[in-house]
């Protein structure tokens, strides 16, 4: 137990504010020690090549913010409904495949465990989305909140630039609001908090794909679904838009455009994630120089 404890990074002794409190200074003298020890241990093993801080160890997060990679984005989905063919995670796996292709682009970023609950309409009475089976909300000064202590956690472990995004738009007046807090109480000292908006520029992404890529959508079949939004899902993953079952159905069409075959709606996704790398990069470098003596 003593040997899985400090492994854990938890000397025996010092396992809770009780324990503490009985050592003497001198065993909490030598349980910090063997702590600042362990916090050094080297990497036994090559590190993985991920960018999402939920697949790596703690000495491979480590490593990588020692190497220059201090900007960490805290991507924020939803969990609603969405038609009766894309599953309500929608938001989430977009930011699969998008906060990838921005950290990797950025370069010096690691990306966040996606947030995937946020406000979604009142539980009583029910408003929203939440009028529909599956949908989670939470309140906004919750949402505020838990977005806070989730940057809070990354600026005391050395990320100095904190990127909020959004892939819903109910999610950007906290990401604002918390921005704008976490700036206030931090002073410029240490980390910095950008809330990108421009993330969220979805009239800019059809635009894009009306005119640059040729395609529109004629009608409108009266769901909570796009042909732009399936394509960004089908870049990660085409069984959350249910694409073998559509195909045998005969319902492989969303807004009178179809999504078959299958390669050439992904290849449309991976274009419409490229796009939308691109404009959020550009974005945080105008947020970076407009910061005054600031982190980065």
């Amino acid at each position: 137990m003593r040997m899985m404890l400090l492994i854990a990074g938890i000397p025996l002794l010092a396992s809770s504010a009780t324990a503490q409190s009985r050592q003497t200074p001198e065993q909490r003298a030598e349980a910090e020690r063997r702590f600042q020890t362990e916090l050094r241990m080297p990497r036994p093993v090559d590190a993985l090549n991920s960018v999402w801080i939920e697949e790596l160890t703690w000495i491979e997060v480590r490593d990588a913010i020692a190497a220059g990679k201090t900007t960490v984005i805290i991507p924020t989905g939803g969990i609603e409904q969405n038609g009766p063919y894309v599953a309500t995670g929608k938001h989430n796996v977009i930011l699969r495949g998008q906060c990838e292709s921005l950290a990797r682009r950025l370069g010096n970023a690691l990306c966040a465990p996606t947030v995937v609950f946020v406000p979604e309409g009142d539980i009583e009475p029910p408003s929203g989305h939440m009028r529909y089976p599956g949908t989670i909300t939470l309140k906004e000064e919750t949402f505020r909140t838990l977005l806070d202590d989730i940057a809070s956690s990354f600026k005391v472990h050395g990320f100095t630039e904190i990127i909020l995004i959004g892939d819903s738009g109910g999610n950007q007046s906290g990401l604002k609001a918390t921005a704008e807090t976490l700036n206030a109480r931090w002073g410029g000292k240490g980390s910095v908090a950008r809330f990108i908006p421009e993330f969220y520029d979805n009239s800019g992404l059809i635009a894009y794909m009306n005119k640059e890529l040729g395609i529109t959508e004629p009608n409108d079949d009266g769901f909570h679904d796009y042909y732009w939004i399936t394509a960004l899902m089908m870049a990660v993953d085409p069984a959350v838009v249910r694409y073998d079952e559509r195909v045998r159905a005969g319902k492989a069409t969303i807004n009178g455009v179809s999504i078959a075959p299958k390669e050439k709606t992904i290849a449309v996704g991976k274009k419409l994630i490229a796009w939308r790398t691109t404009q959020t990069v550009k974005a945080i470098e105008r947020s970076r120089a407009s910061t005054k003596g600031g982190p980065n």
